[in-house]
This record gives C-alpha cells, structure tokens and sequence, in this order.
C-alpha cells in the first residue's frame, strides 16, 4: 500500500533545477489539510534528514543546507507537495522522500533519486 507517490527526481549537472512531486495516495483531502508535510533525503552512508516543512498552514521552514535554493509548497485539490530545487550541488545528491512531519515509519515510500554530477 503506497502512501506517497514521489516522482520528479533525474541527472542534473550542478547549477541546474528540479522540480519534484509527491501526491498523498491515500490520505483524504480533510487529512491531508490538517497534516505538516515534509521532504526528506538520505545520501548514501548517512541518516535521513528533513530538508524542507511546510505546515497545514503553508508556514514553510527549510534546513540551512538547502535555504535560499529550495522552495517548497503544497496543491490541497491534488493532496500534492512539491520541492522546486534550484542551484543544485553534488551535495544534494540523494533518495528524496515525503512524509508528514513528524514522519510516519509506517509510510515510507521508494523515493525518487536525484543525482547532481557534472
């Protein structure tokens, strides 16, 4: 049972943009509308880390590694949240996840790669 369809991740060369996408399968409108949503990343060797909030309210907060570059925002109608990701860095490179915040184990999804490399 897939609760987050992420998708959006690709190749960019560092300095370029992605825009990623993650619709809350199962949730219903009412729910999705009530929850903080987030994005995470896991790299290769580390621990997955939250990079990007945005409240029920669209109060936004991001993790200083990512702030002034990303940008995240959320469709209620499509129970959507997106990550525009500009002046991409090889450090950026990961699995790109979304979840509620705090995160629900039991909703991880596969993620969507993104891979910044010249």
């Amino acid at each position: 049972q897939v609760h987050f369809l992420e998708s959006g991740g690709g190749l960019v060369q560092p300095g370029g943009s992605l825009r990623l996408s993650c619709r809350a399968a199962r949730m219903i409108t009412s729910t999705f509308n009530s929850v903080d949503m987030g994005w995470y990343r896991q790299a290769p060797g580390n621990q997955r880390e939250l990079v990007a909030t945005i409240s029920s309210g669209r109060s936004t907060n991001y993790a200083d590694s990512v702030k002034g570059r990303f940008t995240i925002s959320r469709d209620s109608a499509r129970k959507s949240v997106y990550l525009q990701m500009d002046s991409l860095k090889p450090e950026d490179t990961a699995i790109y996840y979304c979840n509620t915040v705090p995160s629900d184990d039991g909703k991880w999804n596969q993620g969507t790669q993104v891979t910044v490399n010249s």
